[in-house]
């Protein structure tokens, strides 16, 4: 049986520079992504950081041990520049990596974009009893994966307790 998502405690992570450089100097920013998420999983936690390994392993290793969460969605961070390390930083912490998941996305990411999915370094994986997921930084992206999310999430949880 699948938990309900009222049960499940979320926390949304945004990966970007330009978003908390805007941010940091005052200018006006929108992060169309992270507000969008923290919206449809009503996360009571949210950040906004700059792409920076070790402030992204730092703060998913705090939400995981302060928070209470049960799963943590990140947004951004995973295109090809060099800065882009969402992907590298998770491979490090996953305690399993949930294959699948990249899969379904691609696939009904394909049905929408064609070929350009191939771009996608989306991935979800297990760390601490809790689940992660990483999306592009893309609205469309996370409008997708989001669905995924909020059908899977407590029946992933109740495989993980």
């Amino acid at each position: 049986m699948h938990e309900e998502i009222s049960n499940i405690k979320y926390a949304v992570i945004t990966v970007s520079d330009s978003r908390f450089n805007d941010f940091l100097s005052g200018n006006k920013f929108e992060d169309k992504s992270g507000e969008f998420l923290k919206n449809e999983l009503r996360a009571e936690i949210y950040f906004l950081i700059p792409d920076n390994k070790l402030m992204l392993k730092g703060l998913i290793n705090h939400i995981s041990e302060y928070c209470g969460v049960d799963c943590i969605v990140i947004t951004g961070g995973t295109g090809l520049t060099k800065r882009d390390n969402t992907p590298e930083v998770l491979k490090e912490i996953y305690e399993k990596e949930l294959e699948g998941f990249k899969i379904i996305f691609h696939k009904l990411s394909y049905d929408e974009v064609g070929f350009s999915t191939i771009l996608s370094r989306a991935s979800a994986g297990t760390y601490q009893e809790k689940i992660i997921f990483s999306l592009p930084g893309s609205l469309n992206a996370c409008k997708t994966a989001v669905q995924i999310i909020k059908k899977e999430t407590g029946h992933i949880l109740g495989h993980l307790k």
